[in-house]
């Protein structure tokens, strides 16, 4: 695996399953990250995260998407009395 230089493993070389764990982490310790970090660790943090996003998007261009969480169902689910899901 290539190592960019204090920036980690490029996510294309990350299996599925590590590519998931990785996105895990990263969101697992966001909200640290956002509130107590360094700006140099919390920028590092956003590129890292958008980087594997990036990949997870690039692997899954016909991901599914929940109707109620786009517009038209959020606003058919408020028009019902529904509360969208998170």
């Amino acid at each position: 695996m290539s190592l960019e230089a204090d920036r980690g493993v490029d996510p294309a070389e990350l299996s599925e399953e590590d590519l998931m764990r990785e996105l895990g982490h990263l969101y697992d310790t966001r909200m640290d990250a956002l509130r107590h970090a360094a700006d140099q660790a919390l920028d590092e943090h956003t590129h890292r995260m958008t980087l594997m996003e990036e990949e997870y998007l690039r692997r899954h261009p016909d991901r599914e998407v929940a109707p109620e969480r786009m517009r038209e169902g959020a606003r058919a689910a408020r028009d019902a009395g529904a509360r969208p899901s998170p």
